[in-house]
């Protein structure tokens, strides 16, 4: 458990913008790397739509919360979220000019939300939501902790914007499944819901990556593309440790402070909006 209280940690947004002018961005941004480029592409063509989607399944139950801190940390979750679809949106255009399908995947994901929403009942809804922000949180945190995957996105204004995203989710990282709990979710539907979001998490990676990399002409490069899947296995975001602390959600009675971010925080709070602050000229 966090050595401070979790339950006390204040959770705000920050108004901040970030811009990426023609020319500012290599077409293949993630180091260079074929595959890895259009996987973040592809999942920043998600956040828009699933930010949407967690905001309505939390604020659905904002009212049914009587405890205040819990309250205060769902309207900053709000605020993030919010801010967090804007600044993708943003980005999604620019890989949209640079050739990567981001609108087709904004629409993809809207579709397969509007049937959750339409389909499921908004407690489960509220427990996807639970599921997905672990696994924002989970990779969040491995972009922050590990130098490998700091690298991979050079010094771009991309980096800028996940580094700042990272951050926000890893301090709210707790918000939809401590309301989950609060409104009477039980460990059985968190745990299920975990596993069918795990399936189609994976799923839609691998189809949605494949059916971007149709559009490259440089993924007809056999060379160059099997180099970049060679690279996968090896990559930051899926070594064992991350594999691990993915798969600790679905045991009873896990909570997501029962890793320590408290030091992360501390250090990319103060790197990107300190004094000094690498990101505090974007900030409005």
């Amino acid at each position: 458990m966090n050595t401070t209280d979790p339950t006390r940690r204040v959770v705000r947004a920050r108004r901040i913008k970030f811009a990426y002018p023609a020319g500012t961005l290599d077409r293949h941004y993630v180091d260079g790397d074929l595959v890895m480029s259009h996987v973040i592409a592809n999942l920043s063509a998600t956040f828009p739509e699933g930010e949407d989607f967690f905001v309505r399944s939390v604020r659905r139950f904002a009212g049914e919360i009587t405890d205040s801190e819990l309250e205060s940390q769902v309207q900053g979750f709000i605020g993030q979220e919010v801010t967090h679809g804007r600044a993708h949106r943003a980005l999604n255009e620019r890989l949209h000019q640079m050739g990567y399908p981001t609108r087709r995947g904004e629409r993809t994901t809207r579709r397969i939300l509007t049937r959750y929403e339409r389909f499921l009942s908004p407690l489960t809804c509220l427990a996807i939501t639970a599921a997905l922000e672990h696994f924002t949180a989970v990779f969040a945190e491995t972009l922050l902790g590990d130098e490998r995957a700091q690298a991979l996105l050079g010094s771009t204004e991309v980096r800028s914007m996940l580094l700042w995203h990272a951050i926000e989710e890893s301090e709210h990282r707790s918000v939809a499944f401590d309301v989950y709990r609060a409104v009477g979710g039980t460990e059985r539907r968190r745990i299920w819901a975990m596993r069918g979001i795990s399936i189609s998490f994976a799923t839609g990676v691998v189809v949605n990556t494949t059916l971007s990399l149709l559009g490259d002409r440089a993924a007809y490069n056999p060379i160059r593309l099997v180099r970049s899947l060679a690279a996968i296995p090896h990559s930051p975001f899926l070594t064992r440790a991350v594999q691990r602390r993915v798969g600790a959600y679905s045991k009873n009675g896990f909570h997501p402070d029962d890793t320590d971010n408290t030091a992360l925080l501390e250090y990319w709070t103060a790197e990107l909006f300190g004094e000094e602050g690498t990101l505090v000229d974007h900030l409005r």
